[in-house]
């Protein structure tokens, strides 16, 4: 685990190698077909029901299309179904990702509440929204739930709203929603550590060779197959290019907005896997493979 750019796609390759591992994605967005520059997937190739990259099988990558939702509760059901099957081949599971949600579910195997969705309120808080914009949301719902800041992307309104929804509806407190169960595995949590400046750079360099790798015709066929509505275009890169396409702002204001979300996102997932005292954070690949074959002794 570890903020977006910081190499961990490459490092659990590197385990997988090393330890006959299958890789089980932790990524709420590599889950969405066609989404695969903005996501920066790995090369995959189709062997029989597997996908594989360089030998490496990989898990709960390309299985929704961007216009259907995925939830915690599907992310929870297929992680166990994929991680039980590597075992019983008696291969490692590796979980790779940065969606810290993701991982602590199946970590601390958390009991994530079937809450129904209140549409009435939904459409309130929809057109406030619009009429407002998103900060008098995003106000509201830390005051009423603090905890909540560290979750939700306050760039996602369709999260920050659901957020509410919960928190006015149901009268619970979004962040406190989930509770522990019972652990399911044992696990070794590798976090990597990179220093601040030099993830910036490794930011705005791999958002650039995103664009010129096809970022726009990605986006372009997404939206001419989905429409420009799909609930997976919250992901950042693609919101804002398809405000670009659009005409709303220039190609610089792009690449500025870019840049700027997804830093901002490095952010909050240090903030958030930093709160976990059990996670050993790392700066190299030796340090990892010595953590991990301690680990499997």
């Amino acid at each position: 685990m570890g903020p977006t750019g910081s190499g961990k796609s490459s490092l659990a390759a590197k385990l997988a190698k090393k330890f006959s591992g299958e890789i089980v994605s932790a990524d709420s967005r590599k889950i969405y077909r066609g989404m695969d520059i903005g996501t920066a997937k790995p090369r995959l190739v189709a062997k029989g029901k597997l996908l594989m990259a360089e030998g490496i099988p990989y898990h709960l990558i390309d299985i929704r299309n961007p216009n259907r939702e995925y939830t915690v509760q599907h992310f929870k059901a297929d992680a166990l179904k994929a991680i039980r099957e590597i075992i019983k081949r008696g291969k490692l599971p590796i979980l790779a990702g940065g969606t810290g949600l993701y991982i602590k579910t199946i970590v601390d195997n958390l009991k994530i509440p079937k809450v129904k969705p209140d549409f009435v309120l939904r459409r309130e808080l929809e057109n406030e929204f619009k009429e407002r914009g998103i900060q008098p949301l995003i106000q509201e719902l830390v005051k009423i739930d603090p905890g909540a800041a560290y979750i939700v992307d306050p760039k996602n309104p369709r999260r920050v709203i659901r957020a509410l929804e919960i928190a006015l509806g149901e009268k619970k407190l979004f962040s406190g929603s989930r509770k522990s169960g019972k652990p399911l595995f044992q696990t070794l949590q590798i976090g990597l550590d990179c220093e601040r400046q030099k993830l910036k750079v490794k930011i705005e360099r791999r958002s650039r060779k995103m664009v010129q790798g096809g970022l726009i015709q990605e986006v372009e066929r997404l939206v001419k197959k989905y429409g420009q509505n799909a609930r997976a275009y919250d992901a950042i890169g693609y919101r804002e290019m398809i405000d670009y396409l659009n005409g709303k702002i220039s190609k610089g204001k792009f690449f500025e907005l870019f840049i700027k979300n997804t830093w901002q996102y490095a952010r909050r997932q240090m903030t958030w896997f930093k709160k976990d005292p059990r996670i050993y954070w790392v700066k190299s690949e030796k340090e990892a493979m010595k953590l991990a074959a301690d680990f499997l002794l």
